[in-house]
């Protein structure tokens, strides 16, 4: 069976809340930590194996989503505590944080599949609608593996206080109108897509200043490298041998020019590849983030489709289906009205090594 076990945790009681440095320090850690992992160990030397793992971190800690197969339900939370508790102990930075709650989530497609195999007294009815009278007469059960009310109310709260700044993307490109007749999502929903955006701005731009810094350390290319990283893992594999530092810094640039130019009006699309691509990996990020705080909503998902149907009427669009071959052209404008930052294009290699 397949469980999502959820653990939170948090440093020492008294400890400063972290910087968006340090949250992106700890999901660093933490990554490396269970990317090193296949398997992990249950009870009397059963093994468990991890098949996924989502990591998100906040002001006051970080949340774990571990998808383990486990024979029951006791056995994946006890393993998945104790690896945590033991990857903690063995990274140092981490030493003194300690789980708050680890908790389990069966996977919904199994659990009804396994429901509707079911045999004997006990089992559910086989009409659909008796189970959904069933359902609602039983008293509710409480959700396990869930963040608490009051930190899914402090990011909807935090979101919606950031979705002003995307001024690129007024909230009517996310669905929402003053128009009733003309609107398909409410204010609160647009406004928590937006703030979403912005708030993966962060994460987008620490991300790259990580990954270059372990790409300095264990280059000299993501092909060649041993290091986990948190973005270039996530390009397009069959130009690994051409992520260099070089590229890293050139890509990291264009990142931090594209975002400066959504909390601008009057955005006018991307200017190269390589801002069609991370735009694209915003977008995601977005998404990630909303669900990790339990935001994702129908509504909210509805907000994302309607903006990123907006930006690219070709949905199945690929960046790289008309792009020249070579990763140094993903940085080249698309004409002469799209501006690119001359760090960026500059074919100097030697200057930009600072040779």
């Amino acid at each position: 069976m397949t469980y999502v076990v959820t653990v939170t945790m948090a440093p020492a009681k008294g400890a400063p809340e972290l910087d968006t440095l340090q949250r992106e320090g700890v999901i660093f850690l933490l990554r490396k930590g269970f990317d090193s992992l296949e398997a992990v160990e249950g009870p009397d030397g059963m093994e468990i194996e991890l098949m996924d793992d989502v990591i998100a971190a906040h002001p006051g800690g970080a949340l774990l989503k571990l998808f383990v197969d486990a024979p029951a339900l006791e056995f994946a939370e006890d393993a998945a505590r104790e690896v945590v508790a033991e990857l903690l102990e063995r990274t140092e930075p981490l030493a003194d944080w300690q789980i708050a709650r680890c908790a389990v989530e069966l996977n919904s497609a199994l659990l009804q599949e396994s429901l509707d195999a079911a045999d004997g007294p006990d089992a559910p009815p086989a009409d659909p609608a008796e189970r959904a009278r069933r359902h609602a007469a039983a008293e509710p059960a409480p959700a396990q593996g869930r963040l608490d009310r009051a930190e899914v109310e402090a990011m909807r709260t935090r979101l919606r206080t950031l979705a002003p700044a995307l001024r690129a993307f007024p909230l009517d490109l996310f669905g929402f109108s003053d128009d009733e007749d003309e609107r398909t999502v409410s204010r609160e929903a647009a406004e928590i897509a937006a703030g979403a955006l912005v708030f993966a701005i962060d994460l987008l731009v620490d991300e790259l200043f990580t990954d270059l810094a372990g790409l300095e350390e264990d280059g000299p290319t993501v092909a060649e490298s041993d290091a986990t990283f948190m973005l270039l893992d996530d390009l397009p594999s069959q130009y690994a041998d051409e992520y260099t530092v070089l590229f890293a810094r050139r890509l990291t640039v264009t990142a931090v020019t594209l975002t400066a130019r959504l909390t601008q009006p009057h955005f006018t699309g991307p200017h190269c590849v390589a801002e069609d691509i991370l735009l694209r990996v915003l977008l995601t990020q977005a998404e990630v983030a909303a669900d990790l705080y339990d935001l994702l909503t129908d509504e909210v998902t509805t907000a994302f489709e309607t903006l990123t149907d907006t930006l690219d009427e070709d949905p199945t669009h690929d960046p790289l289906d008309h792009a020249p071959p070579g990763v140094e052209n993903w940085f080249t404008p698309f004409d002469a009205e799209s501006p690119v930052h001359p760090y960026a294009t500059n074919d100097d290699e030697e200057s930009l090594q600072g040779r």
